[in-house]
């Protein structure tokens, strides 16, 4: 017979005790039972209230930027959607370069991230970045050469430094290029293109204006291609040694009218010409003087004395000189001017000496060139007896050598070589005797700083299109003369540029993506087209 065990008395009481405790808690009115989504928010808010970013964050940024991939970003081209060719609210995939719209949920960044695996996308007008499809945004530094390349800043103690100091750049395979010396691609016939905005983005003022320009989204879409592209060549952290202008071609092409295109070979001193004005009216300027950067970089003034001629039958011979007649009414005007326009003597047509089968090319000064515009040579145009004297010299003058002679039938290039010193050319000694006598320095002279060349012989100005009577084989020709490569494109005419680079006093050869330093003495070997001269201050 088992006796039971009685249980202590303390641990009676204790039992007790605890029994009326919890009918007292029970009596009591509860609170109402918390949310879970209201737990979470508090758990969330108590764990990263240090301003440090979510666990889903983290394991989002840790997984996916690690697939961004720089070598295959080019963010050169017209910012379209590949899909929808649409440019509202375009993404840049980092890891395969493509466009695509948007970021929400049925759009086609969505779906790329989806269907490609690809996560990481860049808005091209805010520089933010986002992993789709999870639509969180990244900030990380790691980023941010990305985002320079994208668009890139300076500022003005960057650029006061453009000239004075030359550093070394690399891209991302390791190659060398120096800022501002950046090769551009050639879009079928763009040569012509290319070598205005190598030599403009060379003229100090007229990039400085590029590199600084503020609010540059509310600017003309002209001057928004051009500073965009002019910021990429001064770049000192590009991925690629060379960059493709296609976006200001384009609008070039559609700004003009498709007076410039790239379908056919065009006149490199008319687009600068036609450039410089555009500018100038798109940053604001009137006809007055300095209300642009271009009219204060390149306007000078001079004065053009005119009298009519009524017979040219007088002279004895044509190549006499022209005179003008004091008795006859003479009209003078001052003209303001940006470019001077200087013309060679005729080539000969027959051949001097022994060797009948080779024709002279003669030589001329530069110096003797100018001499048109010192106020005492009469020239004869279009029926009138002209004298052109300079008043005014700009900071930057743009010479115009007068080679080509366009017909309706053919194109013809005058090979006349033009003989120039590269330094301390005294355009001074053309303003009149009352404007040097008030240079307290003495003469004003001048430095080469760009030369626009063009080798081989003149292309025709007509287009593909506009050759539909031509023969199959010649449309062929001509379009394969468009990708061909620079040895064989030189045969038939093709525009080059002699830079002078301020930070180290070198000169550069610029073709097109060839970027090669040469010797001063190797600039007149090519035939002077467009030169632009710095002023001595």
């Amino acid at each position: 017979m088992m006796i039971p065990l009685k249980r202590p008395a303390m641990e009676e009481e204790n039992e007790a005790s605890l029994s009326a405790k919890l009918r007292r808690t029970e009596d009591r009115p509860q609170p109402p039972a918390a949310d879970v989504n209201d737990i979470a928010s508090e758990e969330s808010d108590d764990d990263y209230d240090n301003g440090e970013l979510e666990p889903p964050a983290l394991e989002i940024e840790g997984l996916y930027l690690d697939t961004v991939n720089r070598a295959s970003l080019d963010f050169d081209f017209e910012q379209l959607c590949s899909v929808s060719l649409s440019n509202n609210n375009v993404y840049a995939c980092l890891v395969c370069g493509k466009y695509y719209q948007g970021r929400g949920k049925q759009t086609h960044a969505y779906f790329h991230s989806i269907n490609e695996g690809h996560h990481v996308f860049i808005n091209l007008h805010t520089l933010g970045v986002y992993v789709l499809p999870d639509n969180h945004k990244v900030d990380d530094k790691s980023l941010n050469d990305i985002k320079a390349v994208v668009r890139p800043t300076y500022s003005a103690e960057q650029v006061a430094r453009l000239d004075s100091v030359c550093e070394d750049a690399y891209d991302l395979n390791g190659k060398r290029y120096i800022p501002g010396l950046v090769g551009l691609n050639r879009i079928k016939c763009s040569d012509y293109m290319n070598v205005v905005i190598q030599a403009l983005a060379h003229v100090p003022p007229i990039r400085n204006v590029m590199l600084l320009l503020p609010d540059l989204e509310h600017k003309s879409p002209l001057v928004q291609r051009m500073a965009n592209l002019v910021r990429k060549m001064w770049h000192p952290k590009l991925f690629k040694s060379h960059i493709s202008p296609h976006e200001l071609h384009q609008e070039i092409v559609n700004r003009s009218k498709r007076r410039f295109r790239l379908d056919a070979s065009g006149d490199a001193f008319e687009l600068l010409t036609w450039l410089l004005n555009t500018l100038h009216i798109d940053l604001g300027g009137s006809r007055k003087s300095d209300t642009s950067v271009v009219y204060k970089a390149f306007r000078g003034e001079l004065s053009v004395t005119t009298q009519q001629l009524q017979d040219t039958r007088v002279r004895a011979r044509e190549d006499d000189p022209i005179e003008m007649d004091s008795a006859k009414p003479i009209v003078r005007s001052k003209v303001p001017f940006l470019t001077l326009s200087l013309e060679l003597p005729p080539k000969p047509l027959f051949a001097d000496g022994d060797d009948k089968d080779e024709v002279g090319i003669p030589q001329v000064a530069l110096v003797s060139l100018l001499q048109r515009f010192n106020g005492s040579t009469v020239v004869e145009w279009q029926g009138q007896a002209k004298q052109y004297q300079l008043l005014k010299l700009p900071q930057f003058i743009i010479c115009h050598i007068k080679r080509f002679t366009n017909t309706e039938l053919t194109a013809e290039k005058n090979p006349t070589v033009v003989n120039y010193a590269i330094h301390d050319v005294p355009f001074g000694n053309l303003l009149p005797k009352n404007a040097l006598a008030t240079r307290p320095h003495g003469i004003t002279t001048y430095n080469l700083i760009a030369n626009i060349c063009h080798d081989g012989r003149p292309a025709s100005n007509k287009a593909p299109a506009e050759l539909g009577k031509s023969t199959a084989t010649n449309l062929a020709a001509t379009t394969a003369a468009a990708y061909t490569s620079d040895e064989t494109t030189s045969a038939v005419g093709q525009y080059l540029v002699y830079l002078h680079h301020a930070s180290n006093d070198k000169w550069y050869m610029l073709r097109d993506l060839q970027v090669s330093p040469v010797m001063p003495q190797m600039i007149f070997l090519s035939d002077s087209y467009v030169q632009i001269w710095q002023r001595n201050e």
